[in-house]
């Protein structure tokens, strides 16, 4: 991504708006518009994005997100030329390949052939190249014994399968990508994660809308949150991550910019209860900064609740470069605290072995009210320790384990078995 930076933008959107008319009167027949020509018929304009501007290096997986209605997929749609933008301008360099919405580009009364033909043809192959691959499609798809069925009598996890198989075949140089994994089996959801993770890899530029957080986060170099229309946040996806949340929690705080202050000095929530403060002791007790690899450890956080609560805890432990290492929380440990009363305090510890690779890690606790997802407070990144030991290995954790070298059993004959 360091090349990238430096390079031509692969998307870039600069002040780009869009509206639409909503009419408060509709006209059913031609008899009521032939017998009114002149009538004038009220509505009003929607406004689904407002001068929004970004953009995105070549290479980059490029998160979208925002609440129903914040204009995500008018967006996709805008890039996609789907609608013309009525101010601003998009540009994209290189081919582009779109999964926007299930079931655009099919010919429903055509079989799924031709539609990996016709589809790839719209997405700059050649009809030759088109026809090429479609037992590649059908394969990735699994749907090769279904070739020759018109697309009316797919199921709709089949037509995602086929749209996702079609685009990811065209080698477009800018994906962009509409919640493609909110439909599908499991199986097929792993199998697009696989996808993602060989064009992450290929150094393709993806734009990708979803509600899925982790997600984003999975894959994601950047993200953008859209609200009412208007760009909010563009940072790490982390970072819009809780601010997603805080905004369908109803507890908006973005009113203006973005805030100016470090990621680590925010926190999120309605703070009914407060994390107070959080440390580290080691195998005696002693608070420390400072943990031996592979020995026990336990981590404290104490929590002043303001407001009578039913809590769960939760906690995530995560490296330098903001990958998880460790999570978990009080109700997959089945020892919810249950009800406080307001004033109360309670310390929560979580005590495991500190099996991580050397180097800092950093803690985020948050709580939130048991049986939902309301916050009731988080706090990204509170609290650091620094892991020390003997060995590196590159991995993200170092578990103990045993290594045997044995030799191969030959028969009479001195031939290995088959």
């Amino acid at each position: 991504m360091s090349a990238a930076r430096d390079a031509e933008p692969a998307v870039l959107v600069e002040s780009v708006a869009k509206r639409f008319f909503m009419p408060s009167e509709r006209v059913h027949t031609l008899k009521e518009r032939a017998l009114h020509p002149l009538r004038r018929r009220g509505g009003s304009d929607i406004v689904a994005l407002r001068d929004v501007s970004f953009s995105v290096r070549p290479g980059e997986f490029f998160g979208i997100v925002g609440r129903n209605g914040s204009g995500k997929s008018t967006l996709l749609k805008c890039l996609g030329g789907i609608y013309a933008v009525d101010r601003g301008r998009i540009a994209v360099r290189g081919r582009m390949s779109t999964f926007i919405e299930l079931g655009v580009g099919f010919n429903p009364d055509l079989a799924a052939a031709d539609n990996i033909v016709i589809n790839g043809i719209m997405l700059g192959l050649t009809p030759r190249e088109a026809r090429r691959r479609v037992g590649a499609v059908l394969e990735f798809a699994e749907l090769e014994h279904f070739a020759d069925l018109k697309l009316k009598n797919y199921s709709s996890g089949m037509q995602v399968r086929l749209a996702f198989s079609v685009m990811i075949q065209v080698d477009a140089d800018v994906l962009l990508i509409d919640e493609v994994l909110a439909v599908g089996d499991a199986a097929f959801q792993q199998k697009c994660f696989d996808e993602f993770h060989r064009i992450r890899d290929e150094g393709r530029t993806v734009l990708f809308v979803t509600h899925d957080m982790g997600a984003i986060q999975r894959f994601c170099h950047r993200a953008l949150l859209l609200e009412r229309g208007r760009v909010r946040l563009i940072g790490e996806p982390d970072r819009v991550g809780d601010h997603y949340m805080e905004l369908n929690f109803g507890r908006d705080h973005l009113a203006g910019d973005a805030p100016d202050e470090d990621y680590e000095d925010e926190r999120f929530g309605d703070r009914s209860a407060e994390i107070v403060e959080t440390w580290f002791e080691d195998s005696d007790g002693r608070r420390t900064d400072v943990l031996r690899q592979a020995e026990a450890c336990r981590l404290c956080v104490r929590v002043h609740f303001r407001k009578k609560a039913n809590p769960n805890f939760a906690v995530l432990v995560e490296d330098e470069q903001h990958r998880p290492l460790f999570v978990t929380s009080a109700a997959d440990a089945d020892c919810l605290p249950g009800p406080q009363p307001a004033g109360e305090e309670l310390v929560f510890a979580v005590s495991f072995e500190a099996l991580f690779a050397p180097g800092r890690i950093y803690v985020t606790p948050w709580l939130v009210r048991a049986g939902g997802a309301e916050l009731m407070d988080r706090r990204p990144r509170m609290h650091s320790a620094v892991v020390m030991g003997r060995r590196v290995t590159g991995g993200l954790i170092d578990l103990p384990h045993d290594m045997a070298v044995m030799s191969v059993a030959r028969s009479s004959s001195g031939e290995r078995p088959a």
